[in-house]
């Protein structure tokens, strides 16, 4: 799917060990929790990728494990009862364990793990025993799939479209291209990098693996040189199997130009273990210019479920679903009438309704849709739903679910209406820490913004408030620029716990109707600013914060709004830029999804030459006043390192206080240990101008090798 240009999302895991409970004679007063810490981040465990076993008796997950001071993060794959008994580890190595799946069968569970290198597919039986490898793939692959009668396991990898899923093949490349002296990149054509990566020539491709023989070989179902799937940021895997095996739907670009196009179709190809060359994929949804993917087949067959949007180039328009009818051939929206952006999907098994997350108002909610009337209703609207599934009987859901007082674990949420138990929580991996620590619940405000609309915002208080007392303020604007602050366990929320943390969802946020996510195309410095602005005139007005003692931060769009007041606000007594958007002429020829900025700039550079200046921070540089910290990564190929560059020297110039920072292996975003640094040197930064705790480590001394 098209990936949110300038968005970003973060959960962080560490371990804990829950202690025994006391007798209920010896029960004593809980002790006051002491401040939250950036240490106290990385002691959290992420508790993800919830897998209901076939017989609905079991989950398997993903838990995630962070060692700081080592500088080491593993996961592992865990088994829980369906009422919370009996959690257990199922892998117990020191590597990365992820995306487990079951056979069809329940006998086998299939995971992805870094214990031999790169990442494979490995195989450990349901009845005992060690895993096995099953694939040995060139640089690694992902996403493994059972087909339903579990002949085949398909998966993703980058390969050589000329070696048409030849693993001995790739591999001599890329052994040739390691050992030459000559290192370099050659591109004749667009979308040459992207994100953190060069494409160095490989293109992403499904390929299976026949099960039906101990030795069965792999297959490239999506041979040619084009990504299938495309790269995406979460969301659905992006193929799927026909309930008899026999077909694999798939997503894929195949515009000439991609770096321009949004329009990513709907594909099928038949699975035929005879066939010596595959039929030319069929494309299912060439009368729509714009995004259309994440197949997903109803249970009986008759239909494709997929994610659709209706305007080529914008990659904000909301995810809408629409249904394939096989036998007919046609297509038709069924959730045309619903206002916020689609995220992830499944099927009930009797194919009579499909169960989706999306977007709204700071929540991510789970919602069931009738297929044959098209009536939505709301399953749970509590917080951040990182990942569902649905039981096979559809009475229940599980959920990797967090909230911004509320570390990520798994729940169990009834699917029927008025079940006698709505809700369960089933892991508690993370309570030592929420028992001992002040992991503050947020504050919701409504504030009217530019023509009076109403802009959302969180707020977070500081540890052990005292509404007698004045607190310094920092207030985060997000990134994307089309997303939205959720409800949702975040660092950013916690650690500034001196602070008045304040999380505003301005126009261009998702989540609060199509209308009001698109208000920001082509208006970055308009109304947008105008409704920081009010956010910022309410806060300031509030009894306990500190009007003279303001701060503002944002990452990637949210950068560059920083960008912007810098030069056009004083009120803001230090400011943090991070991966931010600074000149847009310059941005836009090096950026390498080229679809955003055309769209959101309202077209090419030398056709709006006018908007491209007078948007740009960088014709402001004499407005510059507040001292800033500016954070960026050299690795960066979304908003590239350059901008951060740009920005810097012109704050040095002005004679600003400024600091810079460029992690130099990060990219759009820095890695898990690095984020530890990051925080240290935004309290450092803000302690200096607006009081507060001081940074936890020297920043200077974490460059110098310090260590955490």
């Amino acid at each position: 799917m098209p990936s949110r240009s300038f968005g970003l999302a973060f959960t962080f895991a560490a371990a804990t060990t829950l202690p025994a409970a006391l007798p209920a004679a010896q029960a004593q007063p809980a002790p006051a929790k002491r401040a939250f810490t950036v240490a106290d981040l990385y002691r959290l465990q992420g508790v993800e990728e919830p897998a209901i076993a076939p017989d609905g008796k079991s989950i398997v997950y993903k838990l995630t494990t962070s060692d700081l001071k080592a500088v080491k993060r593993w996961s592992q794959i865990w088994r829980i009862d369906v009422d919370g008994q009996n959690p257990r580890a199922l892998t117990q190595t020191d590597k990365v364990d992820s995306s487990p799946r079951f056979s069809p069968d329940g006998r086998t569970l299939a995971f992805v793990s870094t214990r031999t290198g790169t990442p494979q597919v490995f195989f450990l039986p349901m009845s005992g025993g060690e895993p096995s490898q099953r694939t040995d793939f060139p640089g690694g692959v992902a996403g493994p799939l059972f087909s339903p009668d579990g002949r085949w396991l398909a998966f993703t990898a980058d390969v050589y479209p000329e070696c048409g899923g030849d693993a001995a093949c790739g591999k001599k490349i890329d052994e040739a291209r390691g050992k030459s002296k000559l290192k370099a990149q050659l591109a004749d054509r667009l979308l040459y990098r992207h994100w953190t990566d060069w494409k160095g020539g490989k293109r992403t491709h499904v390929l299976v693996l026949d099960l039906s023989t101990e030795n069965g070989g792999i297959r490239d179902l999506t041979p040619g040189d084009f990504d299938s799937p495309p790269f995406s940021l979460g969301g659905p895997l992006g193929y799927a199997f026909s309930p008899d095996s026999k077909e694999l739907a798939f997503t894929s670009n195949r515009d000439p130009d991609e770096a321009s196009s949004t329009n990513a179709d709907l594909f099928t190809v038949g699975v035929d273990a005879t066939a010596t060359a595959l039929a030319s994929p069929k494309r299912l949804s060439a009368q729509n210019l714009a995004w259309d993917g994440s197949p997903a087949y109803s249970p009986d067959g008759r239909f494709i479920a997929f994610r659709t949007q209706k305007t080529p180039g914008y990659e904000a328009d909301p995810f809408r679903i629409a249904l394939f009818d096989r036998a007919a051939g046609t297509s038709r929206v069924l959730t045309q009438s619903f206002d916020n952006t689609i995220n992830d999907l499944a099927w009930r098994a009797d194919s009579r309704a499909l169960f989706f997350t999306a977007d709204v108002k700071g929540r991510t909610p789970l919602h069931e849709l009738d297929v044959a009337t098209g009536r939505v209703r709301v399953i749970t609207a509590v917080g951040q739903l990182d990942a569902f599934e649905v039981s096979r009987d559809g009475s229940f859901a599980v959920v990797s679910r967090r909230r911004i007082g509320s570390p990520q674990e798994l729940y169990r949420i009834a699917v029927r209406e008025q079940a006698a138990e709505p809700e369960r929580r089933l892991t508690t991996h993370n309570a030592a820490v929420e028992a001992e620590v002040d992991i503050r619940p947020p504050e919701e405000m409504t504030v009217a913004g530019a023509d009076g609309l109403p802009v959302h915002m969180f707020v977070v208080k500081p540890h052990g408030f005292d509404p007698t007392k004045k607190y310094p303020l920092i207030l985060n604007v997000h990134g994307g620029p089309q997303q939205q602050w959720s409800d949702s366990f975040r660092g950013d929320w916690q650690v500034y716990s001196d602070y008045v943390v304040a999380l505003p969802n301005p126009r261009g946020s998702t989540g609060f109707g199509a209308s009001f996510t698109a208000a920001i195309s082509r208006d970055w410095n308009g109304k947008v600013i105008t409704d920081i602005e009010k956010v910022t005139d309410a806060l300031a007005a509030l009894p306990y914060v500190d009007s003279s003692r303001m701060g503002l931060m944002g990452w990637s769009w949210g950068g560059y709004a920083v960008m912007w007041l810098q030069g056009h606000s004083t009120r803001f007594k230090a400011m943090a830029s991070m991966m931010g958007v600074y000149d847009l002429r310059s941005m836009w020829s090096s950026t390498e999804e080229l679809w955003f900025p055309t769209w959101d700039l309202g077209g090419v550079p030398w056709e709006n030459a006018k908007h491209y200046s007078e948007a740009s921070p960088s014709s402001y540089v004499t407005g510059f006043k507040t001292p800033c910290l500016v954070v960026t990564g050299e690795k960066d190929f979304r908003v590239p390192y350059t901008q951060s560059l740009m920005f810097f020297t012109d704050l040095q110039k002005r004679g600003v206080p400024s600091r810079l920072i460029v992690l130099n292996d990060a990219g759009h975003w820095p890695a898990w240990y690095e984020m530890a640094f990051y925080y240290a040197a935004h309290l450092d930064w803000f302690h200096r101008y607006l009081g507060g705790s001081a940074a936890p480590w020297d920043p200077a001394a974490l460059v110098r090798g310090g260590g955490f």
